[in-house]
This record gives structure tokens, sequence and C-alpha cells, in this order.
């Protein structure tokens, strides 16, 4: 392989962009750190992807600017800005194999053949593409054809790596070895990469930080540590999470939530009318109905494998608890959930915000 570049930073600079009376991004401001692999995530329609495309030049911002190091990339043509970019498509030459598509931009650069054929080999090798090279893309599946549009990207060495969900058509266990191989190439070569995806476990075990949008509005730039432990609203905090947080609705009074009757004790101190009490699957346990802070009966249990998701109906809410795998219970007998009061989050129901 070539040598790399050193990572340079990348800046949104209070990026907005609209499509006619439509406000997709809302003057996104976010520093991308030299080297660093941050993981744009969000739901479908959040403006991740417009702002990859904006980065790369695809699509013009309506007001703001793009800077790649300390150049202002906002005017110049996609071709100039030094990015790689792979696709959700795969975006392949039909009548190249799979070799000739993984070598194309070392053919622009006239590399010499040579060259060319030890770099092609070691691309291919790192996708596990060696047997394929001379195949064409209609004759791979649709997970070889965008391992070849990773090699591809690869082999270039830009200054900056743009990746539009490249692991969605590969199978799950596949995905797992990529996000690996991924991590791995991306820290040994030291590059700037900026990742989108709607999954969170790729965002989790990809990101040295992670940047979560919603409606073109930047909710939370945190390590995923961070965005997992400490969410900065309740948007974050059901949004990041397999199973997602349980949240219950009722009030705060001073240190205490209270929900139909009960009383439970917080973390937090106020008064808000609206609230919302939030606490992970794993964080809390089911008891029996006297020792719960929430009482209800069951509604469903699940063997995982190494855990038994256990849900809980109360009123109108559902709690999920992560249990022991050998946790068993009858359908509708009697339980409560049992929490300790320093895993709990508290947000305000009205705007969404965490109350500190």
């Amino acid at each position: 392989m070539a040598s790399g570049k050193a990572g340079v930073p990348v800046s949104f600079d209070k990026i907005q962009k609209s499509f006619g009376p439509v406000r997709v991004l809302e003057e996104l401001n976010l520093q991308v750190e030299p080297g660093e692999f941050l993981v744009l995530l969000g739901a479908s329609g959040s403006g991740k992807t417009t702002a990859l495309r904006i980065l790369c030049g695809l699509e013009t911002a309506t007001a703001g600017r793009v800077l790649i190091g300390d150049r202002d990339v906002s005017d110049i043509l996609p071709k100039y800005r030094d990015i790689s970019m792979v696709f959700q498509s795969y975006a392949l030459y039909p009548h190249k194999t799979v070799a000739e598509n993984i070598g194309f931009p070392l053919k622009v650069r006239k590399v010499p053949q040579a060259e060319q054929e030890v770099q092609i080999r070691d691309a291919a090798a790192q996708v596990q593409l060696g047997e394929l090279l001379h195949r064409y893309p209609r004759e791979l599946s649709g997970g070889q054809k965008q391992r070849v549009a990773l090699a591809r990207a690869i082999i270039r060495r830009p200054s900056v790596f743009l990746m539009d969900e490249p692991l969605s058509n590969l199978d799950a266990k596949l995905r797992g070895h990529m996000r690996a191989e991924l991590k791995h190439m991306q820290e040994s070569f030291g590059i700037t990469t900026i990742y989108v995806t709607h999954d969170q476990i790729e965002a989790m075990t990809l990101a040295r930080r992670v940047a979560i949008l919603e409606r073109g509005v930047l909710q939370q730039l945190a390590t995923p540590a961070e965005i997992y432990n400490n969410p900065a609203n309740l948007f974050v905090a059901q949004f990041i999470g397999s199973p997602p947080m349980n949240v219950v609705q009722g009030a705060l009074e001073g240190k205490n939530f209270v929900n139909n009757g009960a009383k439970i004790p917080t973390p937090v101190n106020g008064r808000i009318a609206r609230a919302v009490l939030g606490v992970r699957p794993e964080d809390c346990s089911v008891v029996a109905p006297e020792k719960g802070g929430i009482k209800g009966e069951i509604y469903a249990t699940e063997l995982i494998g190494d855990h038994t998701l256990v849900t809980l109906k109360s009123g109108s809410d559902m709690l999920t608890v992560k249990a022991p795998k050998d946790f068993t219970a009858r359908l509708g007998e009697k339980a409560g959930v049992a929490f300790s009061s320093d895993r709990l989050f508290v947000f305000d129901e009205n705007n969404g915000l965490r109350v500190r």
C-alpha cells in the first residue's frame, strides 16, 4: 500500500440546506478532528446524508461553508477535494473486472503497472476479495460488490474517507467482520473518516465520536460511551440502546418522580408537571410487587442467549428488563421493577431536555 497522508480536520461551518421550502439542515456546526473516525447517526430524513453530500460536493449548501484542512472547499469541484466516497450503491464499472475497478484510481494517476498489481492485491485481500479479481460485477453478490467499492476507496488513500451506509447490503456475519476490518484499517491509515449510518450498533462500535442528527439539528456530539451513559435529551436517550431506554410519564416533585401514586427517588431535584423518567433495561431488575418502584404484570419473556428480556406492563406503560438467562415467570404474574436512583434519568417532556 502506498503511504497514507496524515489526517486532516474537517469543518461544517454554519451549514444550512433547504430544498425549496423544506429545511433539511439547520445551521450545522461540526468539527471533525484530524484522523478521527466520526459517525453521523440518524434516522431516515435526519439530514445526515445531505451533510455528507455537501462535504463531497454533490450538493451545494444554502448557507455556510465546508473546510477540509484550512481550505474552504465550498465552491471547489468534487474531484479537487481529495476525498474518497463509498456509496450505499456500488457505482462500479460493469465492463471492468474486480481488479480493474479497484485499480482504476491508480490507472488515472498513471501508477506503474507492476506497482498497481501489488496495491490491487493488497487492497483486495483486506476486504476478502483475493480470489475474485478476475470476475465482473454482474458475477458478484451485493456484498461482494460493496467490498469492491470499499477496496477502490482504500487504494486511493485520500485526505478524507466518506462512507454512506457502506455495510448495509452485507449479511450480519460479514457486516460484523467488515466493521472490525474498517476500524482496524482506519486506525492504521490515520485518515479522517466520516461515516453515515442509521444503525446504532455500527455507530457505537466504529466511532471515536458520534454526531446524532434529528430533523437537521445536531442533538449531541460525544463519544459512544458518553452518549449512552449521559444522553443530552429524550430523543438521544431513546434512540441509542437496544432495547431502547424505558420511559415512564409522570411528574417531578422535589427529588421524587411521581407516577400512579408511586414515589421514586431520583438523582435530581425540581418541580416539573410533565416529566419523563428514563432507565436502561440493564439498570433495573424484576422483583416481588411490594419491592418494586413500579408495579405491573409480566407481559412477555424472551430468552436472548446470555440474558432474558422481560417485558412488564404497568398501566399504559411497557418496561423492558434485562434479567438472568435462567429467569422464568408466567404471563400475567404480578411483579415489580426495582432500580437504583443513581441510574435514573429525568427529562422535561415539554422540551425533551435532560434535567440535571
